[in-house]
């Protein structure tokens, strides 16, 4: 603690006086307690933000975290609650602040979950994710996400941003992810699928008998729908903004108004094969934020990540893993009368 702000320290139930790290102590995460701070403004931060003081007067928290507690109403200035960060203070001002886990704060947890693990070294691992699991804590899923599993089960996890997880699959996609266990490989493999060197192959069930040749190639741009920011959607550049999106798509089958097809990323966009094979007339089965709908007993997107390929980045040793499709598609493949084989 600098000299240039006073801190006091108020200990509320039974939480112990000892330095907090970034992450809440278990005892403020149950919930039965939480620590008061006093903080008296010191001259030099007159006219200054709430939360710069705060981050200030108690810098082992993140500023984003006490920006959650202002929000939230945990702090007050000579008795009055303030709820924006922005709000200035004064030289000589009383500042208290509830230091509570908010969501956000208790997102980065271990937790023991079942993963299946398809490869693992030193440096790396790959995943098999199942649909309906989300890969990193947000609104609405602050806990049960693959990266509190990867924290659960290793420790290691924890040194590194997002556990190591270099890119991701939306919720209700299944399939094979590559994961980092070492920083160096982490920036290694972020590198590697920026200039496209890991092969990431998906099938895909959707609407609408195939026409035309067997290969096409989408390049489309891809940002925030101008109508629904809630959804992306392919854009005009020149009007909207976004990014250049690319990818390739061969029909293995096509009968009664359905075709099977993988799809090859080029470029990693947000729901990038979801918005491409919309714009191209063939939105994925059960996929109705896209103009999909259920079928065959299918009640999430049909896609599945099933090839994931890539130079180790240590070892330089070839790397190909495959992910047959999951029961729930393979069944709705079939119940639409496509065949599909693993070597197509």
């Amino acid at each position: 603690m600098t000299d240039s702000v006073q801190s006091k320290l108020i200990i509320s139930s039974a939480v112990a006086a000892e330095e907090l790290s970034d992450e809440i102590t278990d005892e403020l995460e149950a919930g039965a307690a939480f620590e008061l701070r006093q903080v008296v403004v010191p001259a030099v931060s007159h006219g200054e933000r709430l939360d710069r003081t705060l981050a200030q007067a108690v810098p082992e928290f993140s500023r984003s975290y006490l920006q959650q507690l202002i929000e939230a109403g945990a702090v007050q200035l000579n008795g009055t609650v303030l709820t924006k960060s922005s709000a200035r203070v004064k030289a000589g001002n009383t500042l208290q602040i509830e230091l509570k886990p908010t969501p956000q704060s208790k997102a980065f947890k271990p937790e023991a979950m079942a993963l299946e693990i398809v490869f693992e070294d030193d440096y790396l691992l790959v995943v098999n994710k199942p649909a309906g699991l989300v890969v990193h804590p947000a609104p609405g899923n602050w806990s049960g996400t693959l990266l509190n599993g990867l924290l659960g089960r290793d420790p290691e996890a924890g040194t590194l941003p997002r556990a190591g997880i270099v890119h991701r699959l939306d919720k209700d996609t299944s399939g094979l992810m590559v994961v980092a266990r070492k920083r160096q490989v982490m920036d290694q493999l972020v590198a590697m699928i920026a200039a496209r060197t890991v092969s990431r192959e998906y099938l895909a069930l959707a609407h609408g008998d195939w026409v035309g040749p067997a290969a096409r190639q989408v390049e489309a741009p891809i940002g925030r729908d101008p109508r629904n920011r809630l959804r992306m959607a392919v854009v005009d550049l020149e009007r909207n903004s976004g990014k250049t999106a690319s990818t390739g798509i061969f029909r293995l089958a096509s009968e009664g108004g359905f075709c099977l097809v993988r799809c090859k990323l080029q470029t990693g966009r947000t729901h990038q094969i979801r918005v491409h094979m919309a714009s191209i007339g063939h939105p994925l089965v059960a996929d109705e934020v896209y103009g999909g709908r259920p079928a065959a007993g299918l009640t999430r997107q049909a896609l599945h990540a099933c090839r994931l390929a890539f130079e180790h980045p240590v070892t330089h040793a070839a790397l190909e893993f495959l992910s047959p499709l999951p029961a729930d598609l393979a069944a709705a493949v079939a119940g639409v009368g496509l065949g599909y084989n693993q070597g197509q």
